[in-house]
């Protein structure tokens, strides 16, 4: 058994959102072999109901509370100081002090690092304590991403978000004793853009509790007898979801219900923006927080993922296909999970392709039913959370052991 630092930008419990559910999952992995001293942001009020659960799963924690607001604003100062403004929203003294007294107390083996912005709590104990850093995603592609569909001052601000948060990614993978990512063509997306990078990071895959999303004959459907659910889920304050759903309500609902004058519309997730609760509707149901998205799933007609902004292999798509449901989604997200369309991932760019792949799911059930058998039986067999963060065991495994390590000698002020 080892001490490991793990440091993670938001609360890693309940696993409800994308970046969650991989940091919960590797939380689980972490702990199944070494003592974990958890380091965290809590950004959500309602994840305070939560903590008594996680500190029994992990009893060495401590959590810092963000108001979103407040840490936007103290997020600017970056714009005087010259580095990313990522950096200075989830800069805490009280973290600081935390990380530094654990290094005084503890021989630690590794830090393990999740999301670029919690790297600079760990830097400061490198190179006595060998950092490992699940990037997850190339988050300053995503931003620069984002650049485009703003409008200035937001475009300027994103562009330059882009700019200095990949000099900063850089500037840390080489520091790491190993970057994760999380799909092959992020890890190549990453490499090109710091080639000094390229034998230290590799890729680390997401999987799906498929025992948790799991059909079951018993439960029961959300929805009014007689219409097709349409369904999406995923958090809905985070930009790539509210554009994709924005782009579903203009551009394929209306030739959607052209066709099936019975199908409605379902966005289900929570914290929806006042953009979403906008495009509510008699034919738009826009959900808010549900207290199980599984039903929503089940019994959905159709689940779609419209993402035209989105990076990495998608949580919500593989939940899906494990609640035998195919998905209809764009290209670079089906690239990610590598499914066929007889496999239950269809493809789709447009709206009038997205209009054409659900029609054989709305026309006939029994075809969609099939396609959803299939899609659980790929997720099954290529996306346990075990076999892919197995990954990071065999870097750990290379470390020096925690016996190797003086506390005295990672005792370094941060």
């Amino acid at each position: 058994m080892a001490n490991l630092l793990y440091l993670v930008h938001r609360l890693p419990y309940p696993p409800n959102k994308g970046d969650k559910v991989r940091s919960y999952h590797l939380l689980r992995h972490l702990l199944q072999r070494h003592r974990v001293f958890l380091g965290t942001f809590l950004d959500d009020p309602d994840d305070e109901q939560h903590l008594p659960t996680l500190k029994a799963l992990c009893p060495d924690m401590h959590v810092e509370r963000i108001v979103p607001r407040n840490a936007k604003l103290k997020s600017l100062t970056g714009l005087l100081t010259g580095e990313a403004l990522t950096l200075a929203y989830y800069r805490s003294a009280g973290m600081q002090r935390w990380v530094q007294e654990i290094a005084r107390q503890h021989s630690l083996q590794a830090s393990v690092v999740f999301s670029s912005a919690m790297a600079q709590y760990a830097q400061p104990l490198t190179p006595q304590v060998p950092m490992l850093v699940d990037f997850v995603d190339v988050d300053s592609a995503k931003w620069t991403q984002y650049a485009p569909a703003h409008r200035w001052p937001l475009s300027m601000l994103y562009r330059r978000e882009g700019q200095r948060l990949l000099a900063y990614e850089r500037e840390v993978a080489a520091q790491a004793h190993r970057s994760y990512f999380v799909t092959p063509n992020e890890t190549a997306l990453f490499v090109s853009q710091a080639p000094e990078c390229h034998d230290k990071v590799q890729s680390l895959s997401n999987g799906v509790d498929a025992d948790f999303f799991s059909p079951d004959p018993q439960r029961v459907s959300p929805f009014s007898a007689g219409e097709q659910a349409v369904v999406f889920t995923g958090a809905m304050d985070y930009w790539p979801n509210i554009d994709g759903v924005s782009w579903f309500v203009a551009d394929m609902l209306p030739r959607l219900r052209a066709h099936w004058p019975r199908a409605r519309f379902y966005i289900v997730g929570r914290s929806p923006s006042a953009l979403v609760q906008s495009l509510a509707s008699e034919h738009v149901v826009v959900t808010g927080t549900v207290p199980d998205v599984r039903p929503y799933l089940q019994h959905a007609a159709a689940v779609v993922a419209p993402l035209r902004v989105a990076r990495g292999i998608q949580n919500k798509i593989l939940e899906a296909m494990a609640m035998e449901q195919a998905v209809i989604t764009v290209n670079s997200c089906a690239d990610a999970i590598g499914a066929s369309a007889e496999q239950g991932l269809l493809r789709a760019e447009t709206p009038e392709e997205f209009v054409q792949a659900l029609q054989p799911l709305l026309d006939t059930p029994g075809r969609a039913a099939d396609l959803g058998v299939r899609a659980r039986a790929y997720v099954e067999h290529g996306f346990s959370w075990q076999a892919h963060l197995s990954g990071i065991d065999q870097c750990l495994g290379t470390l020096p052991s925690t016996d190797a390590l003086n506390p005295a000698e990672a005792a370094i002020h941060v």
